[in-house]
């Protein structure tokens, strides 16, 4: 198994060189470590050598992982980067700091609901399904611009940014520039595209966070 803070600063590194590539400013690209599966023994080495920023895919299994974790480094950044089930609307609001799969009409109604009641706004990222895939979460990229204008009109939602997981047997680039170039008609500002094997791709495509998991952690 290897040694996650080690790889976690080889990823740092190969960021910053991806960063300079696309010329863009040193630190422009957050890093969200992806700690799905993983129990909190092995996160923690990663917290304690300055990660601070992490993604989790279900919100039941980030209940029992972050809330004593935070205890301990109040300075965290929970993203949920899993698709959100209206259930489960409640508990996600009160315990993540970005929810990035909202993609549908369902769900950004219950997610303007709930953030009112808990006075608790996490910041929302759009969901697009660039590949069209039937399996796939994500609302479908002719649709997206009209959903990110209706979850701010219509629910009060601010749309933060966009995201997408490509199809995995595809070429990232085109759908990484798809995304951008929806992001740029629906007026949102992040882009949160590129996982353990792409994610220096995303950086020339504009990404501004990545999702890598198995590059620090191991294989699951």
């Amino acid at each position: 198994m290897p040694n996650a803070v080690d790889q976690l600063f080889a990823v740092q590194n190969e960021i910053r060189k991806a960063e300079a590539e696309a010329n863009r400013p040193q630190g422009s690209v957050t890093l969200v470590a992806v700690s799905k599966t993983f129990d909190a023994d092995t996160i923690r080495p990663v917290i304690e050598a300055g990660q601070r920023v992490f993604g989790e895919n279900r919100v039941q299994e980030a209940q029992l992982k972050w809330p004593y974790m935070r205890s301990d480094f109040p300075d965290l950044e929970l993203h949920l980067i899993g698709p959100l089930q209206s259930n489960k609307t409640q508990e996600a609001v009160a315990l993540f700091d970005v929810i990035e799969t909202v993609d549908r009409e369902k769900i950004a109604a219950a997610l303007s609901l709930e953030m009112k009641k808990q006075n608790r706004f996490p910041r929302l990222y759009v969901q697009v399904n660039t590949g069209s895939e039937p399996q796939k979460a994500g609302i479908e990229p002719k649709e997206a611009v009209a959903f990110v204008t209706r979850c701010r009109d219509v629910h009060g939602l601010i749309v933060e940014g966009l995201m997408c997981i490509p199809p995995a047997d595809e070429n990232p680039g085109p759908h990484f520039a798809l995304l951008e170039k929806i992001a740029r008609e629906a007026q949102v500002e992040k882009l949160s595209m590129g996982m353990s094997g792409d994610y220096e791709i995303a950086i020339g495509f504009g990404a501004t966070s990545v999702r890598v998991g198995s590059a620090i952690f191991g294989s699951r």
